[in-house]
């Protein structure tokens, strides 16, 4: 059985093999600099599969009947998952009283048709909830406004959280008090201060695992709006370049692509235009 103790250490070659193992996969880059960050992370599977070394884990992994069952646990492992509620707060104040109403008027997204935005990246379900909350307002004003969100991660671990819509109560504290009243139950538990979001809210995302290293991402659907925010930060510039233009192949003519503010498209030649912070129009 595994030992939890300081000894036990990730060599320097079982590190490179993972590091080329999960970029491949994932397209995530780890350096050396990862390496410590790596081996906490990992230590809880070796206990979980009673294995005595990281390199036991290692061979375990790439082997043909390891790699199929273990990849998805390592993927859940080594993924970084920070989000908020009303992350970025600007953007979804640029989304409604902007990106709505120009789509609302010019295309008749959400009136003439359902408004279709994918949240790429999705982690535990703060953003696409938020947005939630976000067209639920502005729906209050536009007679039988319509939409539907795709919410995707690579993490199976964080989809069923996101599924669950069940968050501790101190997640919510960016939500204004009158939102949070309105779109989230409280635990009839009161010891366990857990919110849920309403189910009127949780019928309009469809959550789906996704790795953005596939060729065929299985969407046969285009996207007026994709938030893809603090995802490309972990990949570098050729994984950058590749996957921006493939999002943007997503998105309808006069669409918006939403960014996280560390996030830049710069010297990409996309048919893009920058309108504010990290936000993007498609040209026609």
């Amino acid at each position: 059985m595994f030992k939890d103790n300081n000894q036990e250490t990730l060599s320097k070659s079982d590190f490179e093999r993972l590091s080329t193992f999960i970029y491949n996969e994932v397209g995530i880059k780890m350096p050396e600099t990862k390496k410590t960050m790596v081996e906490a992370r990992l230590r809880k599977r070796l206990r979980d599969l009673e294995m005595s070394s990281y390199n036991e884990y290692c061979e375990f992994l790439f082997s043909k009947d390891g790699s199929a069952a273990e990849i998805t646990n390592m993927v859940d492992v080594i993924t970084t998952n920070k989000t908020d509620f009303f992350r970025e707060p600007n953007q979804f104040t640029f989304l409604s009283r902007n990106a709505l109403p120009e789509l609302k008027n010019m295309t008749g997204a959400g009136v003439q048709r359902p408004l279709k935005i994918w949240s790429a990246g999705c982690s535990t379900g703060e953003e696409p909830y938020t947005l939630t909350i976000v067209l639920s307002e502005f729906a209050k004003s536009v007679p039988r406004y319509t939409y539907s969100i795709l919410a995707t991660d690579i993490s199976t671990r964080v989809l069923q959280k996101a599924a669950s819509a069940i968050y501790e109560d101190n997640r919510t504290t960016p939500i204004p008090q009158d939102l949070l009243k309105k779109y989230f139950l409280r635990s009839k538990d009161k010891s366990k201060k857990m919110v849920r979001v309403i189910p009127a809210l949780r019928q309009m995302i469809e959550f789906r695992w996704l790795n953005f290293m596939d060729d065929d991402f299985g969407i046969n659907d285009t996207f007026d709006i994709i938030f893809c925010r603090n995802v490309i930060i972990y990949f570098d510039k050729a994984t950058q370049d590749k996957l921006i233009a493939k999002l943007v192949s997503y998105i309808n003519p006069g669409g918006y692509l939403f960014l996280g503010h560390s996030e830049s498209i710069f010297n990409m030649n996309l048919p893009l235009t920058q309108l504010a912070a990290s936000t993007y129009r498609k040209v026609n």
